[in-house]
């Protein structure tokens, strides 16, 4: 049993000592007053758990002045009146000002410990409801995330200070107001939301909303609604969460366009520029038409276009033209319904409404026959289609990027690409050059590989050797950037040794970048024949004839070129 601090106010002294012996004898402490002044000023100087008033006071004083006074001065103290002729006029005002409880003269001991022990009970359990709400409105108060609790009705029951800031919901002006009128000026994904946990009396939850909002129009957030009930189960309303995800969202952005730009290896001008255009372009929704030969790159392209745009958080779906037939790419890229066609046995969802809010790479555009690519372009026209065996419209909000090994002017001159069509898609074009034109990035590529199969194959291998370098810089690279990918894999596999040599090189490689005797140009210049010399000396090493011109091989390698000496 909980001791407190009891005070007693009577102007009987034998009824003050009597009730301050019972409470003493019990472990209470107690004390007592004989009249409101002596009272009031102990209540001022010391914390009382709980007071005994009696109704009837020296001096015409009233115990309910004094039980309005220690309701002022100490609310949190417990208060029982103690009269000798109760009516229930005066129990209804003592209860109404705060008093616990009443009691009637004569007192009996059993009558006032249980009392007492009720009092107190009373007060621990308050304090700690108390303590309780006070602690949860600290936590509400203080959590970032925008807090909105809200009735059966969906009528705004209560909002912290985040929900004026992420959602524009201010508590002072939103509470018991219809939360539809709060939030017309966003996308509503919240409110429907809350609409369905109330209604169904379950969670949802939405990872990745954009709210549109003019408060907030570049805002992601996600939303987590939850059911309210009461103790039978019924719905007492739901409580909404919404987090600001949009720097999160930014800085994986930020973080999945650099991943993408680091996969396009090199520091050529071409490179360089490359990159610019993605960058430009990364925000605009119109299509971009990827060109250059097979092996250049393109998918890398397409893969950091997406990355560094605002759809990134979306998917980027990928098909190549070339791999289906005309049937099959059709349904791929659009569509079918069930019975469109003997095997379609279920509805399919295209490739076009899967990228919806995304990105679509269409790869080998070039290999469309003519009736799909009069069917792409009304796509593109308009951001509608049709699935196979379905005429009801689809629209969706998609980023083409498409990307070929052709000469798509040369196709439409032929008669074999629709001109209307490539100039829809060759808005902007970004066009990739061959290896062996940016010949100054294969040092970069090769050291790039060389980590990519260390950690493949868990080797340790530290690189090329200068002979295999100067192979790999002389070769003409039909097969661009993936030929030379798959050449240093082939070695991977079947080499020994901790430096890659042209022993661990592909037989056919080797056929035909295998040594060959330095052609000397023309009209040789004094600069011409002391790269001849130093070539020579060197026996064919560039590296060692880099080291006794004093210039980078880079520099050599630009020479040669230049100077068109053939090694």
């Amino acid at each position: 049993m909980s001791r407190g601090r009891v005070l007693i106010v009577d102007d009987e002294e034998s009824v003050r000592f009597t009730l301050c012996s019972f409470l003493e004898d019990e472990g209470h402490l107690a004390e007592a007053a004989a009249t409101f002044e002596e009272a009031y000023r102990l209540l001022g100087s010391a914390a009382f758990d709980l007071v005994f008033i009696d109704i009837i006071l020296d001096n015409g004083t009233s115990g309910i002045d004094l039980l309005r006074r220690v309701k002022e001065v100490a609310d949190g103290t417990e208060v029982i009146i103690i009269t000798g002729a109760p009516t229930v006029d005066t129990a209804s005002r003592a209860l109404r000002l705060g008093a616990l409880d009443y009691i009637v003269k004569p007192i009996r001991q059993d009558t006032l410990l249980k009392t007492t022990a009720l009092a107190l009970k009373h007060k621990l359990l308050r304090e700690a409801k108390e303590t309780y709400r006070l602690n949860l409105e600290a936590i509400f108060r203080s959590v970032r995330d925008a807090i909105i609790t809200v009735n059966e009705h969906l009528e705004v029951v209560e909002a912290n200070p985040a929900a004026a800031e992420i959602c524009g919901v201010e508590r002072d002006d939103a509470t018991g107001r219809p939360l539809s009128e709060l939030v017309r000026d966003c996308c509503g994904s919240c409110l429907e939301a809350l609409a369905q946990t109330v209604g169904r009396r379950e969670p949802v939850e939405l990872p990745c909303v954009e709210c549109g909002s003019s408060l907030h129009p570049d805002q992601v957030v996600s939303i987590t609604a939850a059911p309210l009930l009461r103790h039978d189960g019924t719905s007492s309303g739901g409580v909404l969460v919404v987090r600001n995800r949009t720097q999160i969202v930014e800085l994986e952005r930020c973080l999945a366009e650099c991943r993408e730009m680091a996969r396009i290896i090199g520091t050529s001008a071409a490179i360089e520029e490359i990159r610019s255009m993605i960058r430009s372009l990364a925000d605009v929704q119109t299509p971009v038409l990827i060109t250059g030969e097979s092996g250049t790159g393109k998918e890398l392209v397409a893969d950091a276009l997406h990355a560094a745009g605002n759809r990134c958080g979306r998917n980027l779906v990928k098909i190549n033209c070339a791999a289906l037939s005309e049937g099959l790419l059709e349904s791929e890229l659009f569509g079918h319904v069930r019975g469109a066609f003997t095997g379609a046995v279920k509805d399919k969802v295209g490739r076009f409404q899967r990228a919806h809010g995304g990105s679509i790479f269409l790869d080998e555009i070039g290999e469309m026959t003519p009736s799909m690519q009069l069917r792409l372009l009304r796509v593109l026209e308009t951001m509608e289609f049709e699935r196979v065996g379905d005429s009801t419209p689809t629209r969706v909000d998609v980023r083409v990027i498409a990307a070929t090994n052709r000469d798509l002017h040369e196709r439409v001159q032929r008669g074999e690409f629709r001109e209307d069509l490539y100039f829809r898609l060759k808005v902007v074009e970004i066009h990739l050059p061959p290896l062996r034109e940016r010949r100054d990035d294969i040092p970069l590529l090769v050291h790039h590989y060389v980590n990519v199969f260390n950690r493949t194959f868990s080797k340790s291998i530290e690189g090329v050797s200068d002979q295999v370098m100067d192979l790999f810089a002389r070769y003409h690279w039909p097969g661009n950037v993936r030929q030379l990918e798959h050449v240093l894999e082939h070695a991977f596999v079947l080499t020994r040794r901790q430096v890659l040599t042209p022993e661990d090189l592909p037989a056919d490689f080797m056929k035909v970048s295998g040594p060959k005797a330095v052609r000397h140009p023309r009209g040789q210049s004094a600069e011409v024949r002391a790269i001849l010399a130093a070539l020579e000396q060197a026996s064919h090493n560039k590296s060692e004839a880099a080291r006794l011109l004093g210039i980078s091989r880079r520099t050599l390698y630009r020479k040669l070129e230049e100077h068109q000496i053939v090694v």
